[in-house]
């Protein structure tokens, strides 16, 4: 995103999280940190790179020329300048861009103690907001969001109403394109829940939540009233199906909606210590019903 068309004379980070090839781009990202802003205190900028791209790219005379002076100086563990700077001659410049490869050397023991970790009692930490950078149609204009907000919108974009996403949401396929549709968007179930504070909703009622303000009911609610609204539903099978089917339920209320997948749920405990695949099956009178039985479940859960 930093490559073209961004100003921000005031940007001091330029954080480099994937490999850049292009030595064009490469310069434009970092320009973007090379600005002088003196009514800021903008004076120098900060390179984080995780790739390494910036220790392969920075130094390229052919785009750059040669540096007008390059100085050594070393510092001690505070960062103060131990003597005064060497200036290095241009015979050892090559040498200095381009180090020669060699192995690894271990660390000398030296006998100074294991640096330790430190860890901190009665104290927290919390997300106090949490932003989108949304670029509009045309790519021109730059604009700020609440996270929620922007899923709200998002959501809105595909279905009109609760009603509308409701009926989606209890089709096991069409749930699954919605939650793709959002991961491409940037948008997954538990960042939502983090951003909203709410661990234990439903996704469904989080989404209509955020998009409808509708009001918030979790996993546990829902499976209460399933098992209470609709007994015929799970009287309609024998005992054993009937564990098999409130065992899916628990796992619902405990992880979501991931655990309507058949046949994998069926491969996770407790339910698999209820038989092989082919032996809960038969629980329901084949796999055909044993899937119609858990997409009713689900589809009941929702109306």
């Amino acid at each position: 995103m930093l490559t073209t068309g961004v100003d921000v004379p005031t940007c001091k980070n330029v954080v480099l999280v994937r490999v850049i090839n292009s030595m064009t781009d490469f310069k434009q990202i970092i320009g973007r940190g090379s600005r002088v802003r003196d009514d800021y205190g903008k004076y120098f900028f900060n390179i984080l790179d995780y790739t390494g791209s910036a220790t392969r790219l920075f130094a390229d005379p052919d785009f750059d020329g040669e540096p007008a002076l390059i100085t050594e100086e070393q510092m001690n563990d505070a960062g103060e300048a131990l003597g005064e700077p060497e200036v290095i001659s241009e015979e050892d410049v090559g040498a200095v861009r381009e180090p020669p490869l060699e192995a690894p050397v271990e660390p000398e023991e030296t006998g100074e103690p294991e640096r330790r970790k430190f860890y901190v009692d009665n104290g927290s930490v919390e997300i106090a907001a949490q932003l989108v950078y949304e670029l509009d149609a045309e790519g021109k204009q730059l604009r700020v969001v609440r996270f929620t907000d922007y899923t709200a919108e998002k959501v809105r974009s595909m279905c009109p109403s609760a009603a509308a996403l409701r009926s989606k949401w209890s089709n096991a396929e069409e749930r699954a394109t919605i939650l793709e549709t959002l991961e491409e968007r940037g948008i997954s179930l538990e960042d939502l829940m983090v951003a909203a504070k709410q661990p234990d909703a439903d996704p469904f009622d989080l989404l209509c939540h955020v998009a409808f303000n509708a009001p918030l009911r979790t996993r546990r609610e829902r499976a209460e009233a399933l098992r209470r609204d609709r007994k015929g539903f799970f009287d309609g099978y024998g005992p054993k199906a009937r564990e098999v089917l409130n065992d899916i339920l628990m796992k619902y209320i405990d992880h979501g909606v991931a655990q309507f997948q058949i046949p994998a749920i069926l491969k996770v405990p407790p339910i698999s210590e209820r038989g092989t695949v082919l032996e809960i099956a038969a629980m329901f009178g084949g796999a055909d019903q044993l899937r119609s039985a858990v997409n009713e479940m689900q589809m009941l859960l929702y109306t």
